[in-house]
């Protein structure tokens, strides 16, 4: 028996075990509802780790994600819904029926056409009507946006150069500064940010990605004015805005230090 089958047979008895008679009593109250929150952590987890390049976070991460595929699989068997085989089943039957340039005779010319072939069967097997049809809305809302226009584009609904939608956001900040209500200016807001995903998307930046970079940059910068100021003895609460404007500033060429290139050692 090939041995990676052997080990994950070890691992669904451990998870049968968990939802068995004399198993554990959390794991046997699990629902498919209940893991619903647990299962995007987890996916979260293995963005963090993948982002932070770390191998061995990620194959932890990964694990617990697979976790989370065999305790739906088990709760679906014991319920009479489906079980893993089934799911199995599934994701291969979908694969070959989605690559007929790899398990049939199908040529194509690159991974473009690849993709293009791949939405096109998905649209055929669903009845898909709206190009926009298939766009999960439980994705978080950048990733959303980007999808959305991601289908627009397909049919043509784009501007011709990333200079339209730079100009696009240059009109909705204009606009959030004449908004008058609270209602008007949420919704000028998200205006806002949807021009921005039009930017990034044009320019081929993940627009969650960059959000996400840009997030941990910030956690970063403000932890090294943290220790710098607890070093000193000093809060920054009691600081001006100068002051910490200042040590902003000092935090971000810290940073690009940390970062640059060691030319010395080459």
């Amino acid at each position: 028996m090939d041995e990676r089958l052997q080990r994950l047979r070890e691992l669904i008895a451990v998870v049968e075990r968990l939802r068995g008679p004399d198993g554990c009593p959390w794991d046997r109250e699990q629902t498919h509802a209940s893991l619903r929150s647990t299962l995007l952590e987890e996916a979260y987890e293995v963005l963090a780790a993948i982002d932070g390049g770390a191998v061995d976070e990620l194959r932890d991460e990964l694990g617990d994600v697979l976790l989370q595929v065999l305790m739906h699989a088990e709760i679906a068997r014991q319920a009479g819904e489906f079980e893993l085989g089934d799911v199995a089943d599934a994701v291969r039957d979908k694969l070959v029926r989605r690559h007929p340039h790899v398990f049939g005779s199908v040529v194509v010319s690159g991974s473009e056409e690849v993709v293009r072939n791949w939405e096109a069967l998905k649209a055929a097997e669903y009845g898909r009507v709206s190009a926009l049809d298939g766009v999960q809305r439980s994705l978080p809302a950048l990733q959303w946006a980007w999808s959305l226009q991601k289908r627009a584009q397909r049919v043509g609904f784009d501007w011709p150069d990333v200079e339209g939608a730079v100009e696009k956001v240059g009109e909705e900040v204009a606009e959030l500064r004449q908004a008058s209500t609270m209602e008007e200016r949420e919704a000028e807001f998200g205006d806002l940010l949807f021009a921005l995903v039009n930017v990034a998307r044009r320019l081929e930046i993940n627009p969650e990605d960059a959000l996400r970079s840009a997030a941990q940059r910030f956690e970063a910068r403000f932890r090294l004015m943290e220790g710098g100021a607890q070093a000193e003895g000093v809060a920054l609460s009691g600081m001006s805005l100068d002051e910490l404007d200042r040590r902003w500033e000092a935090a971000k060429a810290a940073e690009s230090h940390d970062r640059a290139p060691d030319l010395a050692n080459g």
